[in-house]
């Protein structure tokens, strides 16, 4: 039976869903649904939670799992008077920092230092509107720019994981489609000769590339087994023959693609 797992937080709720989710991964025989209950900063909207949390355990039969980042007290006081189990994530590890630093919390809702949050606000920002402009070879005279390029045959994740970076870690990527001309010759294509210590080859399962090209061109040659097979076959040939690292993708969630690229070509916790 389905269990709600509900995030509640005073702020957007990313945290404690993403924390939470992790956690509630590990059982892998429950089935659970997720609610976000953001911006819980006021008495009523607490007790606005209480009665949602409640509801959810009426409506399913089961205790909900309630997972929470609530600074103030007083608001994770009412929160505990729900039918839920409750979790306090950031009580777990304040108190017991709290310990290992010999210093009493500060209790402060988002206490994200507002010049920091502001310069990397802009940083993403830019980064995604690099990212849009240098999408699929849009722009080869900007690849100077680039702190990462990723190169792979069409429909081989280059663009979500662009803008993933770009979003989540302020990266500035461009991606460059491998095409069959390019493929043609033994040399990398003109337009990344100049950046070839900055690349990093995406490739994927030849069946599921081409599943993924029918949604798009259903029935053409483009979308068949066969010509999927010949590209990502040349394609990692290329990789291969000039040293480009790489990564098959075909299993992997953007998240751990966009994770893989940072570790590997060291742009993990970068200042731009």
């Amino acid at each position: 039976m389905t269990r709600a797992a509900i995030f509640i937080s005073d702020s957007t709720g990313i945290t404690a869903e993403t924390l939470g989710s992790s956690i509630l991964s590990q059982f892998e025989n429950q089935k659970f649904e997720h609610i976000v209950i953001p911006y819980v900063d006021t008495m009523a909207k607490a007790h606005s939670a209480v009665e949602k949390i409640n509801r959810a355990a009426a409506e399913t039969g089961n205790q909900p799992i309630v997972i929470d980042t609530l600074v103030d007290e007083h608001l994770r006081a009412v929160i505990a008077t729900s039918q839920g189990f409750i979790i306090d994530v950031l009580g777990t590890f304040v108190s017991q920092l709290e310990i290992a630093l010999g210093e009493a919390p500060s209790r402060t809702v988002g206490r994200a230092q507002s010049a920091v949050r502001d310069a990397e606000y802009k940083l993403r920002i830019d980064a995604v509107n690099y990212a849009l402009d240098n999408d699929d070879g849009a722009r080869l005279n900007r690849y100077d720019q680039a702190e990462v390029i990723l190169i792979g045959v069409s429909r081989s994740g280059k663009t979500p994981t662009c803008l993933y970076l770009a979003m989540q870690s302020g990266v500035f990527v461009a991606n460059y489609p491998i095409t069959e001309e390019d493929m043609e010759g033994d040399r990398l294509p003109k337009a990344l000769l100049e950046h070839r210590n900055r690349l990093f080859g995406l490739t994927i399962e030849a069946e599921r590339l081409s599943a993924i090209r029918s949604e798009r061109r259903p029935n053409s040659r483009y979308a068949s087994l066969r010509q999927c097979e010949d590209e990502l076959r040349q394609a990692e040939a290329m990789f291969i023959r000039f040293g480009i690292p790489y990564l098959d993708i075909t299993h992997a969630s953007v998240e751990e693609i966009a994770t893989r690229v940072l570790l590997d070509t060291g742009l993990r916790g970068h200042k731009r």
